[in-house]
C-alpha cells in the first residue's frame, strides 16, 4: 500500500474520531444541563431601547465558571448579535440562534472582563451580565463591535440593574 494513501487514511480516521468525541461531549453536556429552565419569552413589541450596539454574543456559562458553557437553548454558541437595553430587560438578537431576552428582575450584575469561554480580548473588552434562569445563575458575555459603544451599554446596564425590582429570596419571586 502506498505510504501517502496510508497516511491520508490514518489522518482521516483521526479527524473522524476527534469529531465524534466532540459530538459526544456536547451531547453529554446537553444531558447534564437538562434541568436548565425555559428561556423567558421575547416581547413581541419591546419598545424603544435605552441603548444598543452591534457585536458578538460570546456565550453563556455557569456563573463564576467561565469555561462551563451552557449548551441548552443554544446559549453556548458564539454568534453575531445586537444587544439592546430596554427599561424592562435586555435583548440579544442573535444571528443564527434564537433571540435571548433577560428580564430586568433576573439581572444581578454587569462587569467588564478580558475573556470567557475561549474568547480573550484586551483588558475589560467584554461585558459580562450575571443573571438567573430558574435555579441557575449564568454569566453571558458580549463584545461590542465598536469600543465606544461598550461604555454606553455598561452604564445603561448598571442603571437597569439598580432600578429593577429584585427577586425576593423568601418567596422565590
Amino acid at each position: 500500500m502506498d505510504t501517502k494513501l496510508l497516511t491520508g487514511l490514518i489522518t482521516t480516521l483521526l479527524i473522524a474520531v476527534v469529531l465524534l468525541m466532540i459530538w459526544a461531549g456536547w451531547r453529554n453536556r446537553l444531558r447534564r444541563q437538562a434541568d436548565v429552565g425555559r428561556l423567558p419569552d421575547v416581547p413581541e413589541s419591546p419598545g424603544v431601547p435605552l441603548a444598543g450596539a452591534d457585536g458578538q454574543y460570546v456565550a453563556s456559562t455557569t456563573a463564576g465558571d467561565w469555561l462551563d458553557r451552557i449548551a441548552v437553548h443554544r446559549l453556548g454558541i458564539r454568534t453575531n448579535a445586537v444587544l439592546s437595553v430596554y427599561p424592562h430587560g435586555v435583548l440579544f438578537d442573535r444571528t443564527g440562534a434564537p433571540a435571548l431576552y433577560i428580564p430586568a428582575g433576573s439581572l444581578s450584575a454587569v462587569r467588564q472582563e478580558s475573556g470567557m469561554a475561549g474568547k480573550f480580548v484586551e483588558k475589560d473588552g467584554l461585558l459580562v451580565l450575571t443573571w438567573d434562569l430558574g435555579t441557575h445563575e449564568l454569566d453571558t458575555g458580549f463584545r461590542t463591535r465598536r469600543a465606544a459603544d461598550k461604555d454606553t451599554l455598561y452604564d445603561s446596564l448598571q442603571q437597569l440593574i439598580a432600578a429593577a425590582p429584585q427577586a425576593d429570596p423568601q418567596s422565590g419571586k
